[in-house]
């Protein structure tokens, strides 16, 4: 298990081996998502990795806001 230190200027250095194994890099955006006593950290998509995501979805199904009882 990994662990860091937060710093005065409350700052927290990701361990090395974390960031390689889910490969971030230096410039990414992140999310932080409070969970019970502690935070999921998780990087926010950059829109070309979405591209394409929602290739082959059914639109016939459909409903708007106007749909909802």
């Amino acid at each position: 298990m990994a662990t860091a230190k937060l710093s005065s200027k409350f700052q927290i250095s990701i361990p090395k081996d974390v960031r390689d194994q889910q490969k971030w890099e230096a410039g990414q955006t992140f999310t932080f998502i409070p969970k019970g006593n502690g935070v999921l950290l998780v990087p926010v998509p950059s829109l070309s990795s979405l591209r394409g995501l929602a290739k082959g979805a059914d639109r016939g199904e459909y409903r708007d806001r106007n749909d909802r009882t």
